[in-house]
């Protein structure tokens, strides 16, 4: 896994992914989930490449059932960006990178793409 990208579960989710000063993007997934394990690769990319600008974090919905009810996660993966506390984009299913790209770019102001 990228170095860039942490883990995060409902017991600090509050001060990894709402209290946070920048975006961050939360990979919501599980191991038995093939379309995430295809898209892990992905993330790992976003991460790197967005390392300056946007968090990346991975939630696992089976051990973290509070969050994925709080945001209503009903396929996996999904991908959330929070700003401010808020959601801001949600994308469900093996996005290409692009597509995740688009849509962190939306939300934030950067150089690097």
């Amino acid at each position: 896994m990228s170095t860039n990208i942490a883990d995060v579960g409902d017991a600090n989710f509050t001060t990894e992914v709402l209290r946070s000063q920048q975006p961050v993007l939360v990979d919501f997934w599980a191991e038995w989930c093939g379309p995430c394990r295809t898209l892990g690769p992905v993330v790992e990319e976003i991460a790197d490449e967005y390392r300056d600008v946007t968090r990346v974090l991975k939630l696992n919905v089976d051990q973290n059932p509070s969050a994925v009810e709080r945001y209503r996660v009903q396929a996996i993966p999904t991908l959330i960006l929070f700003q401010n506390g808020e959601e801001k984009e949600r994308l469900v299913g093996a996005a290409r990178k692009a597509v995740i790209a688009r849509a962190i770019d939306a939300h934030i102001n950067h150089d690097t793409h």
